[in-house]
């Protein structure tokens, strides 16, 4: 079993890309190209860091850290995939958290940040590839896509160092009934960009006496999953590369939540790593689901 060091370097290297900020609303407000290299010092004992800002028409910034620990609001799986941020939310401060996934030559981080009045505030989409490397980016989200069965495996590690655990998932997306019906009787089987629809869906974790599902339903309005029927209303916004980003709109005292991002790597295989917060807004978690499509769906 690899320690978490040794997960780290698994991001090593010049990354090259950028950081698109989005607005809660799943629009783009600002795209900056950025070049993240990562190089071990003293056989890998240091990382240095140095992030650069290349936007058109501007100065060059950059920013450099070097550090040859991990603090505990960090964590890494095997293949690199990791999260960090803030151990703890609570009212009236700044929250949030980066979740990144790595396959190949290819690196998709989301950052998620709340206002000190809980309230999601703005994303980041940051999509990168290593230099000297030619594997283009993915196409856009969509909920075709995602419709029908994925089953997978998901893996658990958590912050206080207790031993991961494994185990299956199934999770099931389909429009409501209802919404098929009248869609099929207007001759209409998509949901336009600005048109609504509701989804239903249905997430298996575990298995036998163990298992636990959670059935939920969503409002669709373009590339934005309203999950609006949950004491704690979320959204899942449909954004570049694949990606989608998954976090309440307003955290509130008393509710369990997650921040999620989620990639389709190919049609039907996708990965999901899922940061989780207890009812009192304490880190708990960090899931890694890795799916594969089973069904087809509608």
């Amino acid at each position: 079993m690899l320690t978490q060091w040794e997960c780290l370097l698994k991001n090593l290297g010049e990354w090259q890309g950028s950081f698109t900020r989005v607005s809660p609303q799943g629009e783009q407000v600002e795209d900056t190209p950025t070049v993240v290299s990562l190089a071990g010092l003293n056989n890998h004992q240091t990382i240095r860091q140095i992030v650069r800002y290349l936007p058109p028409d501007q100065a060059v910034k950059e920013t450099v850290l070097e550090y040859s620990s991990l603090n505990r609001s960090t964590l890494f799986f095997e293949n690199g995939a990791f999260s960090q941020g803030s151990i703890q939310w609570g009212p009236f401060s700044e929250f949030g958290a980066e979740l990144g996934l790595i396959e190949g030559n290819r690196r998709l981080r989301l950052l998620q940040l709340f206002n000190k009045d809980s309230q999601l505030a703005q994303l980041t989409l940051i999509r990168e590839k290593l230099a000297n490397t030619d594997t283009p980016e993915r196409p856009p989200l969509t909920l075709e896509q995602l419709l029908g069965a994925w089953e997978g495996e998901a893996v658990t590690i958590y912050p206080d160092w207790r031993s991961p655990e494994t185990y299956p998932t199934r999770l099931e997306i389909h429009h409501e009934e209802s919404d098929c019906s009248e869609r099929s009787n207007k001759g209409d089987d998509s949901t336009g960009a600005g048109g609504s629809d509701r989804i239903v869906q249905q997430l298996t974790f575990g298995s036998g006496a163990s298992a636990r599902t959670i059935r939920s339903t969503a409002r669709v309005n373009g590339s934005i999953l309203h999950f609006d029927q949950s004491p704690l209303p979320t959204q899942v916004l449909l954004l570049p590369d694949g990606a989608s980003a998954n976090c309440p709109l307003h955290i509130k005292p008393g509710h369990r939540f997650v921040l999620e991002v989620g990639w389709l790597l190919q049609p039907d295989r996708r990965q999901r790593l899922v940061r989780s917060y207890s009812d009192s807004g304490e880190w708990v978690s960090l899931t890694l689901v890795t799916e594969h499509k089973v069904t087809t769906g509608s």
